[in-house]
């Protein structure tokens, strides 16, 4: 049974005395939304920050085995805030800014838990970069995605990073250089989300995703998503090496004794120990 909701609000934006950034939790599953619909979720140093903080929060929450990243209005994320960056002509403000943003984005791969972005329509520049930096994506059919900045003389370079390394150098570039948007069935086929749903089913079609992994071994969860990106980076011989090691001292561990014995034996799914 799904336990009931309890919601928690993280930073205040003063000006309208609305939060940046809405958290819920759904049992086992957080679900963080972010609120700023009347600038298109556009990701400023207070909504950085305030993700940037709850993904702290989320590090040490061992009662959390997956996270959700959804967006209130009608853009899940338009990137920087252009207004924000337009307020100041000073090298040190912008590299602040971006060093900040991509240390939050960074965190979202260190987070033991799966982390799952929820696209109902556009991201674009740094809201492209959010989806491609989460672990899954489900995106609705009606999603389109962007890396704009050529069209303003600004070359997505953090964007960059994570598009990349989702989707391939071609394909990358060629969003990059054009930043002309794709649809989400394009984003499936080149690999920037895992799934596309029709608009009606993303909210139950993500949470029941969620809902799903949040059933595995929260152990296996963190060790499996720190494994496989760690061996993404590595050759193939020593992702084999390195995955050879992985797979034999997982065998050895309780959660996966108790596991194999219930496959075997046609158990029920065991009560993980986290061992």
């Amino acid at each position: 049974m799904t336990a009931a909701p309890t919601a928690t609000v993280t930073t205040q934006a003063p000006q309208a005395n609305e939060p940046v950034l809405l958290r819920e939790n759904h049992g086992r599953v957080a679900v963080l939304t972010l609120n700023r619909p009347q600038a298109m979720n556009a990701l400023s140093s207070e909504l950085i920050a305030a993700l940037d903080a709850e993904f702290d929060r989320l590090m040490s929450d061992k009662t959390v085995r997956v996270v959700v990243i959804q967006a209130n209005g009608r853009a899940f994320s338009a990137g920087h805030d252009l207004r924000e960056i337009r307020s100041s002509t000073e090298y040190a403000f912008h590299f602040d800014l971006v060093t900040k943003c991509s240390a939050m984005m960074m965190k979202i791969r260190r987070l033991p838990q799966p982390v799952i972005a929820k696209v109902h329509a556009v991201a674009t520049a740094a809201g492209c970069q959010l989806v491609a930096a989460c672990d899954l994506a489900v995106a609705s059919g009606e999603a389109k995605f962007a890396t704009p900045g050529v069209h303003i003389g600004l070359f997505c370079g953090t964007p960059s990073v994570p598009l990349g390394r989702n989707i391939g150098s071609k394909r990358a570039l060629d969003m990059l250089f054009t930043g002309e948007p794709v649809s989400a069935e394009t984003a499936l086929r080149d690999g920037l989300v895992s799934r596309v749903v029709p608009a009606a089913e993303l909210d139950a079609a993500t949470m029941a995703l969620a809902q799903h992994i949040a059933t595995k071994s929260p152990l296996v969860l963190a060790q499996g998503k720190e494994l496989f990106h760690k061996h993404m980076e590595m050759d193939l011989e020593q992702a084999y090496a390195y995955a050879s090691t992985f797979m034999a001292g997982g065998m050895m561990r309780q959660d996966a004794r108790i596991g194999i014995d219930a496959f075997v034996n046609k158990k029920p799914q065991p009560d993980w120990t986290g061992r």
